[in-house]
């Protein structure tokens, strides 16, 4: 690793544990992130970034810039939480702070601070070399569900960035290039109330449609394919009065697969059932897509100098505590240095994580994307014990070698006009013809869902 880049890396370590730690202690779900895009809103300017807030119409979204010309480096944050993951830090069993609040069960208070450090590195290197590039951080609302960066590329905002660069906090370090594209989709049936025991005969049940639009969607299921997967919640079930036919019932969908176009096939095909079901039943549905996250586009050039900027990186020491620390979060007994994975090898398999709104950004800016160990080796995504494990000093190491990684293939990049133009043409080649079109309806807003 660049030897200056390092050395201006460890001088500020304090201060974005403390970013991390104050996003941690305030989690916010998709769109409402008042506090925690605040907080990373005013550090930015504190270090003398240029600040455009509310970008894409998000009043959560925002872009912080500095330097100027070409090539024009995108750092990638984000700072949501999950609902209902409340947690209290180091302990190491479910126990919520507050039941039914959320907590940071994805990391993404580590994630957004390790860009933003990322981005803070490369400003002073490049402004103590005189060197011309343009550096931003992105904050990037509503990862979660919501599909923040998909309507931020809808409004043009990485429009004229030349290479983008984002990680995601893990229990393994790698290449994270492959995601499953992922619509969300709203059937909300209508039907007609009665009472269900004088007369069931007047009454058209909303929820008999769910029910049914369930049964079908689950024997569509041998008729999709294998890499495909559908998954169901109720919003509405119908009410809480058995006496009562119910009037309305809604249900969320979440279809995925490993292209955006088998997933538009996939929409059609599960929103028919859905329209069986209101003719079964008598009633009527109202289909919404709300959300949707393309598949990410894999770029071999970036790809190889990601790899090589782990492979440079410095190895992370945990001390025996740490060890220890971990080994209260796993599933099974290890060997104590067993308890952490933060190793990698050249050529180790790409990390295919569900999905993720960077795959946008990915069609219309070449990204580089990574994981990075902040947790113990089982730790379970989107469960208690990484929110546990959010502030530990396990999840500080990942995430400076992850704000390190990132600026050191950033560099590369800016350094070499070769390497530019290489990523550039392989790129091109990646989209093989094929352009980016977003599964979003026009009409659909940021914050619908």
């Amino acid at each position: 690793m660049n030897e200056r880049l390092n050395e201006i890396l460890k001088a500020h370590t304090k201060e974005f544990e403390e970013v991390s730690d104050a996003i941690w202690e305030h989690p916010e779900t998709r769109y409402q992130e008042f506090q925690s895009s605040r907080i990373q809103i005013e550090f930015l300017k504190e270090r003398g970034f240029r600040l455009t807030e509310e970008i894409a119409g998000i009043k959560t979204a925002f872009v912080a810039e500095a330097g100027e010309g070409k090539p024009v480096i995108a750092f990638l944050g984000e700072f949501d939480a999950l609902p209902g993951l409340s947690q209290y830090a180091d302990c190491p069993y479910e126990n919520a702070i507050e039941d039914g609040k959320a907590g940071h069960g994805c990391g993404h208070n580590l994630l957004g601070t390790g860009a933003m450090e990322a981005a803070c590195v490369i400003k002073q290197y490049i402004e103590e070399n005189n060197i011309k590039a343009t550096v931003r951080y992105y904050g990037c609302p509503a990862e979660e569900s919501g599909a923040g960066k998909a309507f931020m590329v809808r409004e043009g905002c990485f429009d004229d960035v030349d290479f983008a660069y984002a990680w995601h906090p893990m229990f393994e370090t790698g290449i994270m290039n492959k995601t499953l594209a992922n619509v969300r989709v709203i059937y909300d049936f209508t039907g007609k109330s009665s009472h269900a025991a004088a007369c069931p005969e007047d009454g058209r049940s909303a929820l008999d449609a769910c029910e049914l639009m369930n049964v079908g969607v689950n024997y569509l299921r041998e008729h999709v394919k294998t890499d495909s997967r559908m998954h169901y919640a109720y919003l509405n079930a119908g009410g809480s009065a058995p006496n009562i036919v119910p009037h309305k019932a809604t249900l969320l969908y979440a279809l995925r697969a490993p292209k955006a176009s088998y997933v538009k096939e996939l929409i059609e095909r599960v929103s028919d059932v859905a329209r069986g079901a209101a003719l079964m039943t008598g009633t009527k549905v109202d289909i919404r897509v709300v959300s949707a996250y393309a598949d990410f586009l894999s770029v071999p050039a970036m790809d190889m100098i990601m790899e090589d900027s782990i492979i440079d990186s410095p190895l992370v020491e945990y001390t025996d505590e740490e060890y220890k620390y971990a080994s209260q979060f796993n599933s099974r007994e290890y060997d104590l240095k067993d308890n952490i994975d933060a190793s990698y090898e050249k050529g180790k398999k790409s990390i295919q994580i569900g999905s993720t709104d960077v795959a946008d950004v990915s069609w219309i800016v070449p990204t580089g994307s990574i994981t990075v160990t902040t947790m113990a080796k089982d730790s379970t995504m989107h469960g208690w014990s990484v929110v546990a494990q959010g502030k530990s000093s396990i999840a500080y190491k990942g995430m400076h070698r992850a704000a390190g990684i990132l600026a050191q293939a950033a560099l590369k990049v800016i350094e070499s006009p070769e390497l530019q133009k290489k990523i550039k043409e392989d790129f091109s080649r990646s989209k093989a013809g094929e352009e980016y079109v977003s599964l979003l309806p026009a009409n659909v807003k940021p914050g619908d869902f």
